[in-house]
């Protein structure tokens, strides 16, 4: 198995030479190129005689090729899926993905050895052909009718066996909505999971919304568990359109509308028309225009979701009566894993409320806090309730919070009490020496898991990149430090870089770092030289963590 992974994953790493903490590159997709040098690399892998072959026996050129097409598109599409649910990711972890279902694949291919016909029941690309179809991959385009009738046919197949279907990245006119409809009709009994994400990219408003009727009502019935329809700036008007679907939804498990329009109305109507929530382990309402009123009818959704897992309403204009009320509801979702609210107008009143309900949340492993205007007393009570809470947390992030310096004991202690943490991003804040030695502090002590830390942006000077750059180093897979937009000197910028010479890529650009930045307060004296910033080091390393007994 390892073999296998490690031919995979090091063709996609040399396919992406210029990943490393480039921040602006998207990994993912492929480039088709990409994906047929994969296929090609792996019929070579798999008709090159090895240990396993020769207990498995050695496939044909012909039937390696056919395996290899096989197993780029099932891998193709399990990654897909996975990136589709991190729209914000650089897409390293659906190349991850990528590589790791292709291998395993791989090995199930050698195993199996060169096909006879009393395997052809597990041949992989039947198995392929029998559960996934995926349009989505390549370039955005229009489809027409011609092309659709042509594209679907494998869905017309009697005795085929779909139950998943992607129709993402491909634009449907009314013609090629009239092919394919009664098509999903004779499919609906079987089909467990469909994916319309930007599927109507392009088109006049009329048009898209009688394609998204005939697909609704073409669907109605089915029993689905995911359910995707981000990215169709869909609206009020949209939402009803899927009105046949969604009322006839009981048991569905994922729900994405990331990117809809999905203003207080039209969350209104989603909260109207879907009948249960009961099954639901992931809703995500990312970049919509919901705001307070919104926010009230989603969080009857979240309410009647005890099963969530995994919620994310970040970017969607949310104010305080709003993020109040979202708290409140997921009162209800004790096994949350995964929360994420970032980017809202919360406020202290909503951050207060939502700490009231992290208490119940034990197996909770990621929470996004940031830019919802949390201030020191929002962010206490929060760091307080996480402190004990959430035993398994990896990431907390909780950046543009304006939180200070005096703040930091508490967070600190919530930091030291994480010690599954694998990523920290408290950017954005003014959190100043004071604040970043004693976090620095909290991490030194284990937290044997951590792979980046970012307090980018926090008026930071030269003892506190020094003592956070120490706390680092040395922890096993640490990955990134980011301290940019701070006011370290250039020989702490020096110093700093001397730390990590023998880790290279672990410390982040200093591009935007200001050494002459600005005093502290109106009334601060200037501070000048590696002296006086040792002395503040030496006064805040008497400093305690607070403890919440």
């Amino acid at each position: 198995m390892m073999w296998f992974q490690c031919t995979v994953s090091g063709y996609l790493d040399m396919d992406s030479t210029t990943q490393s903490h480039s921040f602006s590159i998207k990994l993912w997709p492929p480039s088709q190129s990409t994906r047929l040098m994969l296929v090609e690399r792996m019929v070579k892998n798999l008709i090159t005689p090895s240990i396993l072959s020769r207990k498995y026996g050695l496939l044909s050129k012909e039937e390696a090729e056919e395996d290899a097409r096989q197993i780029e598109i099932l891998a193709f599409s399990a990654a897909n899926q996975h990136f589709e649910k991190e729209p914000d990711g650089d897409g390293s972890s659906a190349v991850q993905l990528y590589a790791k279902e292709s291998s395993k694949l791989m090995l199930e291919v050698v195993r199996r050895g060169p096909k006879t016909k009393e395997d052809d029941d597990v041949e992989i690309s039947e198995k392929v052909h029998q559960t996934v179809f995926d349009i989505s991959g390549g370039r955005r385009a229009f489809i027409d009718a011609v092309e659709a009738e042509e594209l679907f046919r494998p869905l017309m197949e009697p005795g085929n066996k779909y139950s998943k279907i992607c129709f993402s990245n491909r634009s449907f006119c009314l013609g090629a909505a009239r092919v394919v409809e009664p098509i999903l009709a004779s499919l609906k009994g079987q089909l467990t999971d469909v994916d319309l994400s930007d599927f109507i990219a392009g088109r006049p408003e009329e048009e898209a919304l009688e394609v998204m009727n005939m697909f609704s009502s073409a669907l109605e019935g089915s029993e689905l568990k995911y359910l995707n329809l981000s990215n169709n700036a869909l609206g009020e008007k949209g939402v009803r359109a899927f009105g046949a679907l969604l009322k006839s939804q009981n048991n569905l498990e994922e729900l994405y509308l990331m990117n809809d329009g999905i203003s207080e109305e039209a969350a209104r109507a989603v909260q109207e028309l879907i009948p249960s929530t009961k099954k639901l382990k992931i809703l995500h309402f990312h970049n919509n225009m919901t705001g307070d009123e919104g926010a009230i009818a989603i969080s009857e959704l979240v309410k009647n979701s005890p099963a969530l897992e995994d919620f994310r309403c970040s970017s969607t204009r949310v104010d305080s009566e709003g993020g109040v009320a979202l708290a409140e509801a997921l009162g209800t979702c004790t096994s949350m894993k995964k929360l994420d609210l970032r980017d809202n107008m919360f406020g202290v009143e909503a951050g207060v409320a939502l700490s009231k309900v992290l208490s119940g949340f034990s197996n909770l492993t990621e929470i996004y806090l940031s830019y919802l205007n949390l201030e020191n007393e929002g962010s206490v009570a929060l760091a307080n309730a996480l402190e004990e809470s959430a035993p398994l947390l990896e990431v907390l992030e909780m950046a543009g919070n304006e939180i200070t310096y005096e703040t930091a004991p508490t967070l600190a202690g919530c930091i030291a009490a994480k010690q599954n943490l694998t990523k920290l991003i408290l950017s954005e804040n003014e959190l100043k020496d004071e604040g970043s030695i004693l976090i620095a502090k909290a991490l030194k002590e284990g937290h044997s898991r951590l792979i980046e830390v970012d307090l980018s942006t926090n008026l930071i000077r030269r003892a506190g990149a020094r003592v956070l750059a120490q706390a680092v180093l040395g922890k096993p897979g640490f990955k990134l430090l980011n301290i940019n937009g701070n006011f370290i000197s250039d020989e702490g910028i020096d110093e700093v870089k001397g730390l990590f010479k023998n880790s290279p890529g672990v410390l982040g650009p200093l591009d935007e770092n200001d050494p002459e930045g600005e005093d502290y307060g109106e009334n601060a004296e200037e501070e000048e030289g590696a002296n006086n910033e040792d002395d503040l080091e030496i006064e805040l390393k008497g400093l305690e963590i607070k403890q919440v007994e």
